[in-house]
């Protein structure tokens, strides 16, 4: 199999540069991976490369204002810039007419709920949700939003004193003693303090400005997305319930639905390889030329 030697990339896309990363055959159905709020590409470990070696063309994607991605100048992280963003990233990678497949997680599920069924219908061949539905819990909302926020500008003294926030934060996973995986997601600007990799005019600006901010529109556009739609859940999250994931059913009757155990709102990170599974299972079920 032909994979690509250095993976990093670099794609224009409504006048900012975005960073990616692509594992795996050229000529493959792609498959765009699209981060949550607050993360960046390398949030999905091995999921994008391991997809890459079984048969498809991963593309790891840094959303506007975070990680290697440009900022946006005009401070717009609205739902329907980060849905261009991505309508723009599928059409560069569009093979012979067939639309990529997109992942999106949180905030890059969001992203392609917009895109899919508001934007461009038919955009995506498929549209993978992971721990994202309309009918969010507002007290889940409420706390990822406010740790994302509360060192946003502020930072930390060193990596240790992240890890300690982050171990706090998430007590469900053991404090990592190799510190090194946190410099993908910290930034050492010049006073010398680590701060997050994203701009932190996100966190204020995510909803605004937005003609799909309320419940009802995003409800709309998940009723209007009309290829195959497959909802993956972290069984403890903390965002989308079993009420959440009712009344997504109720939307898009046939989308198909993983309950991974043991997991909450970071799937990917909480079970890697049980979500990596769980997505190349339903990928490839509908997808041409992937190899066996």
């Amino acid at each position: 199999m032909e994979m690509h030697d250095n993976p990093d990339r670099k794609i224009e896309a409504n006048g900012l540069t975005l960073a990616c990363s692509v594992y795996g055959r050229g000529t493959a159905p792609v498959v765009i991976f699209a981060h949550g709020g607050g993360q960046t590409r390398y949030a999905w470990k091995g999921a994008a490369k391991s997809l890459g070696e079984q048969g498809f063309q991963s593309v790891a994607l840094d959303l506007r204002g975070h990680g290697d991605s440009e900022w946006a100048k005009d401070g717009d992280y609205s739902l329907e810039a980060f849905g261009h963003d991505l309508i723009a990233v599928a059409d560069e990678f569009e093979l012979e007419g067939r639309a990529p497949h997109i992942v999106g997680a949180s905030l890059g599920g969001l992203g392609a709920i917009v895109a899919a069924g508001i934007l461009k219908p038919g955009a995506f061949s498929s549209v993978t949700l992971v721990d994202i539905t309309p009918n969010m819990e507002a007290s889940g909302v409420a706390k990822v939003v406010g740790f994302m926020g509360k060192h946003s500008m502020e930072g930390f003294s060193s990596l240790d004193e992240a890890a300690d926030v982050i171990a706090q934060y998430m007590p469900h996973r053991p404090r990592p003693k190799d510190l090194e995986g946190l410099r993908k997601n910290l930034r050492q600007d010049q006073d010398g303090r680590w701060r997050w990799h994203w701009d932190p005019a996100f966190i204020q600006g995510v909803m605004s400005r937005s003609a799909v901010g309320r419940v009802g529109d995003l409800e709309q556009s998940v009723r209007n997305i009309k290829v195959p739609i497959h909802l993956v859940r972290g069984r403890m999250s903390e965002l989308v319930s079993d009420a959440s994931v009712e009344a997504f059913r109720a939307l898009a009757p046939t989308a198909h639905f993983t309950d991974v155990a043991d997991a909450r709102h970071m799937v990917a990170g909480d079970k890697n390889d049980v979500f990596t599974a769980a997505v190349s299972e339903f990928l490839s079920q509908r997808s041409e030329g992937v190899e066996a």
